[in-house]
């Protein structure tokens, strides 16, 4: 049972849109409005500037994730990035696994460090894997996130270099 990640294709996209709408319409982990549609969400995340990457688990694309810049110009060499893992694979580590992947990946591309804008400090799973993966908390952003069930609370940014 190995997770195998592999550059995503057009194709794939309706098996993302799956996870992608799962995670998204629960309003406790991600910007995106939770009625987003497919369109919308397809525009963003297979973006001819976006790297973007599926986990599979057996032939079953399990998660997917995205590499891009995290600003343009005098910015771009630091890399941003967003994961989501189907819920029904949850604990399987393959969120894990993306990150590991991606770190080596965002590397390869030529980014010298990485950074996410919004961990939502309410998400401690992924804060936790962050912390895991060498990422530190570079600064809390207080009640930037409309949580769905929670009202407003706090972000994080975190950040890592590459070499």
């Amino acid at each position: 049972m190995e997770v195998l990640i592999r550059q995503a294709t057009e194709k794939d996209f309706p098996k993302i849109w799956e996870i992608f709408h799962s995670i998204v319409k629960e309003g406790d982990t991600y910007t995106f409005s939770p009625d987003i549609s497919f369109e919308e969400a397809k525009k963003y995340w297979m973006n001819p500037a976006v790297f973007t990457y599926v986990a599979t688990l057996n032939d079953e694309i399990v998660g997917t994730y995205i590499i891009k810049p995290n600003h343009p110009g005098l910015g771009s060499h630091v890399a941003n990035a967003s994961y989501m893992v189907h819920p029904g694979h949850q604990g399987k580590k393959i969120g894990y696994k993306m990150g590991l992947h991606s770190l080596e990946e965002a590397k390869r591309l030529g980014f010298k460090a990485m950074q996410f804008n919004i961990v939502v400090a309410t998400n401690e799973k992924a804060v936790s894997l962050w912390k895991k993966l060498g990422f530190e908390i570079v600064g809390k952003l207080p009640k930037v996130f409309n949580h769905k069930k929670l009202g407003l609370v706090d972000a994080f940014v975190m950040h890592r270099f590459l070499e």
